[in-house]
């Protein structure tokens, strides 16, 4: 019997997760076919299987959740929550539902540095890396996902990861006929209702296929406004050729309108200021706090609102308190973050002699999305000269022009400059509150292919090629908005405002391609009579970055600004402004030969000992090269370098009928560490690179199994990590160096250690099972400080060598103390119950099941992609530097109750 039949027939009272080295799956279907599926049912000592979970042989340590498993979850669930049960891994989802988001890590590592995929197709974002969590394919239709924890197999298909790969397996149609149906309601007006079709065999030859869709709607919980619109459509249809041979076509679309919520500065002091008694509110503002506990909400104090009302001949403004028009429609939770992804994937497998395979495996990806929020808009025109004055920071057509000043309309400074009447009044006079999300479109194909050579019973060899071409475009067009601050178009790029002379709005304009070509070879080989079993791998990665900037670049943090790319309004603009850097194109090429050894040794029947190195490489995203332009060409600075790591496995496993255990230890070495955070009040990824960088740790798991009805396990990881050296940040009077105090210091953002445990017990047509997670402290900057407010110690207690000094406790309070070092642990428990309607005559697949998320209701701080150090502007004049506001950070989702009801027939 194949090993995922093993797994999926296995006792449904599966676990369905194996922190086990699982040879079976790996991200294409050339590695799922070269590496041997041994693992069967029957006597054999290489069948050990308790409570589902299987423990195949490989130099890697790999997990596997099954679709037993991941159907327990919530309805619609994000598999990468499913997937939080692996040690090692770590998620934080936004909402309980799956459909906002979430932060995962694996070993540590953050999602662009890990490599996410459904049938072997890449899905990470293009540009930046990112996993988006809400966007993956329903859990309805997937087989299986595995976890391949802290590298990546010889043929991933990746420009950035170096942290493990997650892959995601549809499921093969059935042979016979059948249906499903899903209705799911919970808490905060949750409804969900699903459908699946299995054609069955239409042909003699087994032509079948599966049709599936779904469309979801949820509340967001911390407030009044923000809703969940998700539909998702999927299909398959799977031709065998005979013996293992197949080919295999998949479609995948799915929309998202969702706002963005809980993202909350992480404050809990009580004052404005510390000079103001007045209560500071819960709220997404920068000058709000976080709640100090799970019964505290915040809402949209100015929802349900009016813009302001415009006014000929008057220069309008959104106005202040009372009637609140200047935040109406501003606020961060009312800011949308739609998504339409697609993608199509063919696989085919074909013998061409009896010890020769082939796999050719192309897709194409379709994704058009927005993040962001409003802006203050002009409809005046700027000066672009810094000579003309005062004149250039009022509006040219109602300020006397001397002829000093050059006024033109364009994306400047950060405001679109109309030129023109745009809310109406028949003037030109006003400013208006406008939407400015930050656009991206992406085309994107992508093809692996391969050959394997079994040369005999003990040594196979395979070779193959991959290459992955995302043409990235990246666009800020105008929208405008209703009367009640809604967007009339939340795509703004559908129809974008123009200026005073036809030309499109954009606060930023590029176009990117990201070409890979990447190489590999691996072997496998067997020795000592089967005991011990090698593979040796290697690939070569080429990865070229093809970017056009069609904007100025005015400072090295990416700040742009933009007029129409042929406009006359450039070369004036480039000749008054000589700092700014003029709209260019520049090529970037990455290119590295990474290897991937590895050994397994059977030491008894129960006890396998394996080991695992490999090398690798992420190339800089498309943020970080595009502020390089910044810089002339051949200077400092102009060429961000790539990530590269050695990482070391070593582990032990242990089989038996009733108990299966694993352990595994690692070491991991980074160079030019560049870590990010999304900044919401900035719209933008801010980065920063924290040099040499190691991290070690342990993960291990058992699992028991005494009977049909029982399956209990305890599952935990450690993670340590360590920045080599001190980061400069500014400098002194003097013109010495400051430093933020990393040397030494753990990565912020990744939890300490993780613990959790599963029980699940079957009786008759009831099934419960209770899964629960317990994630260790994270730090919230890489100086592992505390989070405060203030001006930092004066110039003479700075230090060339050793910058800011820690904080006594009386400093701190002066300072305003207001979060510790770490976010705190928590505990995550989901309670699932289900109950089979068999015993009513109906179909035995036919159940009622319960959900419940966050069972005990913790409150705890979500995700965040934490930062460097809290030190946000400094004055070398004065010798102070001023602490930045607190990161924003999501509050963990509450406890969240669903139920569901699932006919099939």
């Amino acid at each position: 019997m194949r090993f995922t039949t093993a797994l999926t027939t296995a006792s449904t009272i599966a676990v369905g997760v194996a922190l086990l080295p699982a040879v079976a799956h790996a991200q294409s279907a050339g590695s799922v076919d070269f590496e041997k599926e041994i693992v069967v049912t029957g006597a054999s000592n290489k069948t050990q299987s308790v409570g589902g979970v299987a423990a195949p042989d490989s130099a890697k340590a790999k997990a596997v959740l099954t679709a037993e498993n991941i159907q327990r979850q919530s309805a619609g669930q994000t598999v990468l929550d499913t997937i939080n049960q692996v040690p090692g891994v770590s998620f934080q989802n936004n909402d309980a539902y799956g459909s906002s988001g979430g932060t995962l890590s694996i070993r540590g590592f953050d999602a662009t540095r890990i490599s996410l995929t459904v049938d072997g197709i890449p899905l990470n974002d293009s540009g930046n890396y990112a996993v988006y969590s809400n966007q993956q394919i329903d859990p309805e239709v997937i087989d299986e996902v595995n976890v391949n924890l802290g590298t990546t197999d010889v043929d991933s298909p990746t420009a950035s990861a170096v942290g493990g790969t997650v892959n995601i397996r549809s499921k093969v149609p059935d042979k016979d006929f059948g249906v499903m149906l899903s209705g799911s309601a919970g808490q905060f007006d949750m409804m969900r209702i699903a459908a699946k079709i299995e054609t069955g065999e239409l042909t003699s030859s087994g032509t079948r296929a599966w049709f599936q869709a779904s469309r979801a709607t949820n509340n967001l919980p911390y407030n009044q406004y923000g809703k969940v619109n998700k539909q998702q459509y999927n299909a398959k249809i799977y031709q065998p050729l005979g013996g293992t041979d197949f080919i295999a076509i998949r479609a995948h679309y799915n929309q998202n309108r969702n706002n963005f919520f809980g993202s909350l500065p992480l404050r809990t002091d009580l004052t404005q200021s510390l000079t103001n008694s007045a209560v500071r509110p819960v709220g997404p503002n920068s000058s709000n706090r976080f709640p100090r506990n799970a019964d505290e909400r915040f809402y949209l104090i100015n929802f349900p609102c009016q813009v302001d009302t415009p006014q000929a001949g008057v220069a309008d403004a959104p106005a202040p308190a009372p009637t609140n028009s200047a935040s109406c429609g501003t606020e961060f939770d009312r800011r949308y973050n739609p998504s339409n992804t697609g993608n199509i994937a063919a696989q085919v497998r074909l013998h061409l002699a009896d010890n020769l395979v082939w796999n050719f495996e192309p897709s194409y990806q379709y994704v058009k999305a927005n993040g962001g929020g409003t802006v203050t808009g002009n409809e005046g025109l700027r000066d672009i000269n810094p000579a003309g004055g005062t004149a250039s920071t009022l509006l040219c057509a109602a300020t006397p022009v001397s002829a000093t000043n050059t006024c033109v309309p364009g994306y400047i400074g950060g405001t679109p400059y109309f030129g023109r009447d745009v809310n109406g009044d028949g003037d030109k006079l006003d400013t208006v509150t406008v939407l400015a999300p930050s656009q991206t479109q992406t085309h994107r194909v992508a093809v692996t292919t391969g050959l394997r050579w079994n040369i005999d019973d003990a040594h196979t060899l395979r070779v193959g090629y991959t290459y992955d071409r995302a043409q990235h475009r990246q666009t800020g067009e105008v929208g405008l908005l209703a009367s009640n601050g809604e967007p009339l178009d939340v795509f703004p790029v559908n129809q974008g405002e123009l200026d005073a002379g036809g030309a499109l709005l954009e606060k930023r304009d590029r176009l990117s391609y990201a070409i890979l070509h990447q190489v590999f070879s691996e072997y496998r080989g067997e020795y000592m009579d089967g005991a011990l079993v090698v593979t040796a791998g290697v690939t070569g990665k080429f990865f070229r970055r093809n970017l056009k900037q069609n904007c100025f670049t005015t400072s090295a943090g990416g700040f742009v600004d933009c007029f129409t790319e042929g406009s006359a309004t450039n070369a004036t603009y480039a000749t008054l402004n000589p700092t700014a850097v003029t709209p260019q194109r520049r090529i970037f090429n990455f290119n590295k030969v990474v290897p991937n050894v590895g050994f397994v040794y059977h030491a008894t029947s129960l006890v396998d000992v394996f080991a695992n190195y490999s090398q690798g490489l992420s190339v800089p995203g498309t943020d970080s090269l595009y502020n390089s332009f910044f810089f002339a060409t051949g200077t400092a600075g102009t060429k961000p370098k790539p990530e590269t790591t050695d990482n070391f496995d070593l582990g032990v496993r242990f089989r038996s009928g009733k108990i299966q255990g694993a352990a595994s230890a690692y070491y991991n070495q980074f160079h030019n560490r560049l870590a990010s955070a999304y900044d919401p009040t900035l719209d933008q990824n801010v980065y920063r690179n924290l040099g040499n960088v190691k991290k070690y740790g342990f993960d291990g798991f058992i699992y028991y199994q005494p009977n049909d009805i029982l399956t209990v396990g305890l599952n935990g990881s450690w993670t340590k990590s360590k920045i080599r050296d001190n980061i400069a940040v500014g400098e002194n009077t003097d013109g010495t160096p400051i430093y933020a105090l990393t040397a030494g210091k753990r990565e912020s953002g990744m939890p300490k250690w993780t613990w959790g445990f599963l029980v699940r017990a079957n009786v008759g047509p009831a099934e419960v099972g209770l899964t629960a997670k317990r994630t260790g402290p994270r730090y919230l900057y890489d100086t592992n400080e505390a989070t405060f407010q203030g001006t930092l110690i004066p110039n003479g207690a700075k230090t060339s060598t050793g910058g800011t000094p820690a904080l006594t406790a009386a400093q701190l309070a002066a300072t305003g103390g207001i979060y510790g070092a770490t976010a705190h642990s928590y505990w995550m428990l989901n309670l699932d119950a289900r109950l089979k309607l068999g015993f009513l005559g109906l179909n035995d697949d036919t159940y009622l099941q319960l959900n419940v998320y966050n069972l005990t209701n913790s409150f705890y701080i979500g995700g965040f992609g934490g930062g460097l150090s809290q030190i946000g502007t400094y004055t070398k004049t004065s010798g102070t530097a001023a602490y930045a506001s607190p990161q924003f950070v999501q509050i963990g989702a509450p406890r969240t109750i669903s139920g569901s009801v699932v006919f099939k027939f």
